[in-house]
């Protein structure tokens, strides 16, 4: 059966000469199902201590500094999305000078248990999360995302072509082509996984099959690979200067990204980002910097105005989410003014927030 070794093809664990300062170790403490990375970057402590406060909110949800093991919440099934998870390793990739690419693989139990490959991009010059579409310019999206959808559907149109050639099919045949026929491609920026190598950015799809189907799965998941200098007339100029090894940082979009400050004033906060949805739906996660403990908002984000409910508890007798807080805010270059409101006395207190 063919294979596909998504990232340990290109792995290597040298220093490299551009980021000699920067080292990978094991977030503490390790077991036989928990191998995390914890960047270390004495050259650039804010950098470290963004990259660092990302992974370990998003991924583990943990704030670093918090009581107890980072580890807890997802080997035992308790964090917000309630699977176990395990992470069986990291490694640092080969990247321009700008960029550090880290993989992990783990696995997830839900109703079963399911292997994962996931790659973290991220910008050392300034510590942010790398988001697919702000490499590209907005006329342009489109396009990279057509050229990935056309490269998947030819490798799968190809193995199609292959299978019905067989004169005498035997059943296990007849389910893969069942399978690549009716696979999802239409796959967009905001979807797919990707990770930058020396002189090559590739994209990672998802496989045709579903996990009761996925020995028959012969493609696995989907990797399309442009070297960079093909993708030249898409970049944004963000990406320019990000892979050209410039110093020069333009803005980037708000996703993912790392926002301190304080409510009414006096109480420090940080919040954490997540991607704005194509229907400007949105999720975040803070916390007050004294008690470390992760609090979710929800809501939308709509020409650079944020509307969000932070959710008290869950009323099982009406069957829905009690608020404990309205925040209405906007977006003012890099820092995020607003109010904070008490749901149940109703009163307002003066958020301001400024990009990490």
């Amino acid at each position: 059966m063919k294979k596909k070794f998504l990232f340990f093809l290109l792995i290597s664990g040298l220093s490299f000469s551009q980021q000699k300062s920067l080292k990978i170790i094991d977030l503490q403490p390790k077991s036989e199902d928990f191998a995390f990375p914890k960047v270390s970057y004495a050259e650039k402590p804010l950098v470290e201590n963004k990259i660092n406060t990302y992974l370990q909110v998003d991924q583990l949800e943990y704030i670093p500094g918090s009581e107890g093991s980072p580890s807890t919440l997802v080997s035992t099934g308790k964090t917000s999305y309630s699977n176990y998870v395990y992470f069986y390793g990291w490694e640092k990739l080969e990247t321009p000078k700008n960029i550090l690419s880290i993989a992990m693989n783990g696995e997830a139990s839900g109703a079963y248990p399911e292997g994962f490959d996931i790659w973290k991009n991220f910008d050392l010059r300034t510590g942010n999360l790398i988001n697919a579409k702000d490499l590209f310019q907005p006329n342009s999206i489109k396009t990279v995302e057509n050229l990935i959808q056309k490269s998947i559907k030819k490798e799968i149109n190809d193995f199609l072509i292959q299978l019905k050639s067989e004169k005498n099919p035997s059943e296990e045949v007849l389910d893969q082509i069942a399978i690549y026929e009716g696979c999802f491609t239409d796959f967009t920026l905001d979807g797919i996984e990707y990770y930058f190598a020396k002189n090559k950015i590739r994209f990672i799809a998802g496989r045709c099959s579903n996990h009761a189907m996925r020995a028959l799965d012969e493609l696995d998941s989907h990797v399309v690979e442009f070297p960079y200098k093909d993708l030249g007339k898409y970049w944004s100029s963000y990406a320019k200067n990000l892979l050209s090894d410039s110093e020069k940082i333009d803005k980037t979009s708000i996703n993912n990204k790392l926002y301190k400050g304080k409510i009414d004033g006096k109480y420090p906060i940080t919040v954490l980002i997540n991607s704005i949805n194509e229907d400007d739906s949105f999720s975040a996660s803070y916390w007050y910097d004294k008690n470390k403990k992760l609090i979710n908002w929800r809501g939308e984000f709509v020409h650079n105005h944020f509307s969000i409910t932070e959710d008290d508890y869950h009323n099982e007798e009406l069957k829905q989410w009690i608020p404990r807080a309205l925040i209405e805010a906007d977006l003012k270059g890099n820092k995020i003014i607003g109010t904070w409101q008490d749901y149940r006395t109703k009163k307002y207190l003066k958020l301001e927030l400024e990009e990490l």
